[in-house]
């Protein structure tokens, strides 16, 4: 099976099972949703979720982390994976969006790449969540999923992006982000599926009978 013959069917799976997509990350605007999306680096967004429910009612604009300083945000977030680095970047993007984008979010790549502690993927999501832009965040969730359902050689996230966007049509990008991801937390677990068991698994692959490792980035 081809990958453009996988494409057709994990899509018409996932269609099915999501018909629908809720952001995971809950935030206020765009940019609390920024700031959400880089503290849910090597974090579950669960956890982001649950620290950002007692910071967004009363902190939601660039001028309020400035006024806060790094310290103050390092303590509001200290139940967080690197949450001393994640501050900095906080404070500092929080700074810039001021002195250079009049306290608002940036609505291209560049710019929000440009951004303190805001990488390719950062700015994809934003650009797909906060401006229904056309972008495929790749992590390394994705990037696993990718692999074992045959979409990618799985080099590294730049080449799977690239993959995926060949495969699939731009239209179906944003809502197919999130549907992966919710697919691969409820089925297509790393130490649950191992490419033998879920349904777009067994789809691809019916004849497959070897634990499947991936590759990471």
């Amino acid at each position: 099976m081809n990958g453009n013959k996988k494409a057709k069917l994990i899509l018409k799976i996932l269609n099915k099972i999501y018909p629908t997509t809720p952001i995971p990350l809950k935030h206020t605007n765009n940019f609390t949703l920024l700031i959400s999306v880089l503290l849910s680096a090597q974090c579950t967004d669960l956890n982001v979720n649950n620290v950002t429910k007692n910071i967004y009612p009363k902190y939601n604009k660039p001028k309020h982390f400035v006024k806060l300083g790094r310290k103050k945000i390092e303590k509001l977030i200290k139940s967080i994976g690197l949450f001393r680095v994640k501050a900095k970047s906080v404070f500092f993007l929080s700074k810039q969006l001021i002195e250079k984008h009049n306290g608002k979010v940036p609505k291209t790549f560049e710019e929000l790449e440009a951004l303190p502690g805001v990488g390719h993927k950062t700015a994809s999501v934003v650009m797909s969540q906060a401006f229904s832009c056309p972008a495929f965040p790749v992590d390394t969730h994705i990037h696993r999923l990718a692999q074992r359902w045959g979409l990618t050689n799985g080099k590294n996230v730049v080449q799977t992006e690239k993959d995926l966007k060949r495969l699939f049509p731009k239209k179906f990008w944003n809502k197919l982000h999130l549907q992966i991801i919710y697919y691969g937390r409820e089925y297509c677990q790393a130490r649950n599926c191992y490419g033998l068991t879920c349904k777009i698994c067994t789809t691809c692959y019916p004849a497959r009978k070897n634990l499947i490792k991936t590759k990471k980035t």
